[in-house]
């Protein structure tokens, strides 16, 4: 959207009631679907996340559109697919002309924070300080570093480039900014968005003490699609529960102060994640795959009087549709560069009909996670499928095969036909196309990687191929 248009509309949203529903976003790195307790993991210790449940709805259907750091983040600021925000692998900057959420709400009125991990800047990951101003997207309040995996030494930025140091492991550090701008709330009416984005569960996989010595790697059950070699062991996985239940501890704490503050009831809160991790399923690892231990993240949604209380929704809910949602349930409109649906009212009142399936994209070959080429996939409520450019890759029948473990591609069956059409009919009404190929200048365009200007994504792509560090996400 042009600069002009974009102001033009979050100066439109501005002069709202004070009531407006406050808005937080809660979601660690890398935590897939299956590492929750109340979603059918009984081995993972998460009763804060699992009360997120019983309070509010469960959205057993919620995706990643791209299930890899940078482009899963632009995806649920923007709410546009990757192709058209520009965010088409790690370490790209997100165009500063682009519509963001936090943008919209701080237009309306809205007190808006970030903290935790950012990774839309391009440029070096660390030490990682984003100047105030747009390249903030719309954040009033900051407490972020660009990216950085360093758990247990970490730091971040505020206004100027001096990093402030933790001190203690990073789940609970990016929690106490937290609770600094919430406490705010006491003397700042106006409403607010908060997301807290947090590095664990991400790997490296190691937690504090106090933590692992809650698993034992001896004791946990290996999921059925797990094949052993060069991927995560059990001793990694009981590491990454017990930054799950870190993770957990820290959401508890939050939702405890937001009761002290007199804020639940006119709180939505929103936990999920920006993709998950194979941890040795089909014998792979981290994410970009078209399989559920990649694609496939929590998403509860909690907002007292309005939604009820230990509900289910099998309704599609993907990362494009995030922003529009919330935009919807706070009576907002949705911007025209959004391409993601408002789901609220299928969400919140049970009414109309959402997606008929989710749709995916990987858009190059990533060495570093074996992953073959860019990709594209459908999955409905029965069938997952993926294809390349120029063959087709995994059919899964869900149903009767939920661990995906018989791949049915050139089985001859009628549905293989059905999801490639699905798949072409998505790319077409987003727009996306095999022959993605940008060609606009970097100012335009955002790819940055250590001052190093990529004029279109083939350039990207061939020289990401030559360094593989960039698939950690």
């Amino acid at each position: 959207m042009p600069e002009l248009t974009r102001r033009a509309f979050v100066a439109g949203a501005a002069a709202v009631p004070a009531k407006r529903p406050n808005i937080v976003f809660l979601m660690p790195d890398q935590h897939r679907y299956h590492t929750v307790g109340c979603l059918g993991n009984s081995e993972v210790k998460t009763p804060h996340i699992d009360r997120l449940a019983t309070e509010g709805v469960t959205m057993h259907h919620t995706f990643a559109n791209t299930p890899v750091c940078c482009p899963a983040r632009a995806i649920l600021l923007t709410g546009q697919y990757c192709h058209r925000n520009g965010m088409i692998a790690n370490d790209l900057r997100l165009r500063e002309e682009s519509v963001s959420f936090a943008e919209v709400l701080s237009g309306a009125g809205y007190r808006t924070g970030f903290v935790g991990k950012w990774h839309l800047d391009g440029g070096q990951r660390e030490p990682g300080w984003v100047p105030p101003g747009p390249r903030r997207q719309g954040f009033e309040f900051w407490a972020a570093h660009q990216c950085s995996h360093r758990h247990f030494e970490n730091h971040y930025f505020r206004e100027d480039p001096k990093p402030i140091h933790f001190g203690k492991f990073e789940a609970e550090g990016w929690a106490d900014v937290a609770v600094e701008f919430l406490d705010a709330a006491k003397t700042d009416n106006r409403p607010f968005y908060l997301t807290v984005q947090w590095g664990p569960p991400h790997d490296p996989y190691k937690a504090p003490a106090n933590y692992s010595s809650q698993y034992d790697p001896a004791k946990l059950t290996m999921r059925a699609n797990y094949k052993s070699g060069n991927v995560p062991q059990p001793a990694a996985i009981a590491e990454y529960y017990a930054m799950v239940t870190a993770i957990d501890d820290q959401v508890g704490r939050l939702m405890a102060k937001l009761d002290e503050l007199g804020l639940r009831e006119n709180t939505i809160v929103l936990y999920s994640s920006d993709h998950g991790d194979m941890l040795g399923s089909q014998g792979a690892r981290l994410k970009r795959k078209p399989w559920e231990e990649s694609i496939r993240v929590p998403g509860f949604i909690r907002w007292p009087g309005r939604i009820k209380a230990g509900s289910a929704s099998n309704v599609f809910f993907t990362h494009v549709d995030f922003a529009p949602t919330l935009l919807g349930m706070a009576g907002l409109p949705v911007p025209k560069a959004m391409q993601g649906k408002d789901l609220s009212k299928p969400i919140v009142e049970g009414k109309g009909a959402g997606p008929d399936s989710a749709f995916f994209q990987i858009f190059g070959p990533f060495t570093g996670d074996g992953t073959d080429a860019g990709w594209r996939g459908v999955r409905t409520t029965t069938h997952m499928y993926a294809r390349y450019a120029d063959r087709p890759w995994v059919l899964y029948d869900l149903k009767a095969d939920p661990f995906q473990q018989n791949n049915l591609i050139g089985k001859g069956l009628a549905i293989e036909s059905t999801l490639k059409k699905r798949v072409a009919r998505w790319m077409k009404e987003t727009g996306d196309s095999w022959e993605f190929n940008w060609s606009h200048k970097v100012e335009d365009a955002g790819r940055l990687y250590k001052h190093k200007t990529f004029y279109t994504v083939q350039e990207y792509l061939d020289w990401a191929k030559q360094h593989p560090e960039l698939d950690r996400g």
